[in-house]
This record gives C-alpha cells, structure tokens and sequence, in this order.
C-alpha cells in the first residue's frame, strides 16, 4: 500500500470513529451525514397538507378555554395596538390608537370602558366636528374629569358597544383572524412564542401566514395578516384568566349612551 493510500485509510477509519461517538452521544442525531427529520419529537402537523395545517389550528383555538392576543390589527386606516385576555365569557385588555389608549373589561355580558380625562375630552371635542382648533371646550373638559380613571358601563343600545366589545370577543375575534386567503401552502418551519412552528400561508404570504406550533396542541401562535394589515401573537392558551366586575365606587353607568361631551 502506497503511503498516499495509507493515508486515506487511516482518514476515512478517523471519521467512521468519530462519527459512531457523536451518534452514541447525541440524542437525537440519525447519523453523520444525514438529514435531520424536521418532525422528529412534534406533534406531526408540519406532515400535513397546508388546508389541513389551518383546520386543525382553527378547531384547536376554538376549543381552548383561553388566550392571550397581543399586536396590531389595521382596519379601515386605522391601526390599532392590542393586548388582550380573552375567554370564553369575556375579555379584558388595553387598545391603543395612535396616541389614545383605553382599557376594556366585559364581564357578564356588560361592557366597560375605562381611560383618563385627555381620552374623554378627545371624544368630546370629535364629535363636536373638532371646534376650538383641537381644543376641547370646558364642557368637554368638565365632563371628562368626571371619568377619568373610572369604568363607564357601556349601554348595549349604544353604537359603541359593538364595535368595542368585539375587541372582547374570543369567538368573533378569532373566526376573523384565523382565516388565510388564497392558495394555501404550508413547510417553512420556524419558531415562536419558544416552540417550534410550520407555516401556513395563502398566496405565498399576501393572503396572511399563520405560524402553528409543532408542540404539544398545534395551537396558532403567530399571525401575520394579509396585505400587511398587522401581526399578532396568540400566546397562553388555556391560562387560568378570571375576570370581575369593577367596584360601584369605581364605575360610572349612563343608561342609554355615552356621554359625547
């Protein structure tokens, strides 16, 4: 045997060594060489086809008890920051539009709304077709005082009330968001909220992309809307959430409407 021969003998036993102690070392690994099997330790979603990926994420979320919904969602224009506690029952959580937050509670069917006076006196001044250049009037500034820091119980007969509660809303919220459009196709793997996701998007990611996770129940864990249109999280699913109905001292109920000045 040449020496050149001897060599790549000596070489090839090297590796063939080497690779049986990573084998025998490291969980997990099929063999030096190979591929690693991208389902290996899930929950078997990523095998299925992209409609099938989606289905099982919709019934999954419709089945929880719980989540935790937070991000952007962009309507008509506008876009709105989102961090809500959603159940079955009820909702509780902190919207943000432009520079105006507000809170919501709904508990036992009955909507509250709670945010400071510069939010009230904003209101106030809108619906007054914006008078005094921006600046709201001391009747505006009087009312909003008077519901800074409290929950105004939001009537049911108010135009208000279906467009806020449905921020509250796990039912109504999800079977909007969950829907992807388009031709659906599904495999890039990726990872959010610290476990291991398939994607599925429609239209190759113009109709929206939802990330499921590949652990445990195949829970959407991320969404990234159509036509950029905002991008939320959906984390702590099942979380033990309970919510109450605010204080009377703390609560302010004015019947039919809210006040608009």
């Amino acid at each position: 045997m040449t020496t050149s021969a001897l060599g790549r003998a000596r070489r090839t036993a090297l590796a063939g060594a080497l690779c049986v102690g990573l084998v025998a070392g490291m969980t997990g690994l099929v063999g030096c060489g190979a591929e690693e099997d991208p389902d290996a330790g899930t929950n078997g979603v990523g095998k299925l086809s992209a409609a099938k990926i989606q289905r099982k994420a919709q019934n999954a979320a419709k089945s929880a008890d719980s989540l935790r919904l937070t991000g952007s969602v962009v309507s008509k224009g506008a876009t709105y920051k989102l961090d809500m506690k959603l159940t079955e029952d009820g909702g509780s959580g902190e919207v943000r539009l432009k520079n105006r937050t507000f809170e919501l509670l709904r508990v036992d069917g009955q909507l509250y709304l709670k945010a400071d006076a510069d939010f009230w006196a904003s209101q106030g001044d809108s619906s007054q077709g914006g008078r005094g250049q921006g600046k709201p009037d001391s009747a505006d500034e009087l009312a909003a005082d008077k519901l800074d820091g409290k929950y105004v119980k939001v009537p049911e007969g108010d135009p208000a009330y279906k467009q806020l509660s449905g921020f509250t809303d796990k039912g109504l919220l999800l079977d909007g968001l969950l829907t992807l459009h388009g031709t659906l196709s599904a495999g890039e793997r990726g990872t959010a909220d610290g476990k291991r996701t398939v994607e599925v998007s429609g239209d190759k990611g113009a109709g929206g992309t939802l990330h499921v996770s590949l652990e445990g129940t195949a829970y959407p864990l991320r969404l990234e809307r159509a036509g950029g249109a905002g991008t939320l999280l959906l984390t702590d699913w099942d979380k033990d959430f309970v919510f109450r109905k605010p204080d009377a001292s703390h609560t302010v109920d004015y019947g039919k409407q809210l006040p608009t000045s």
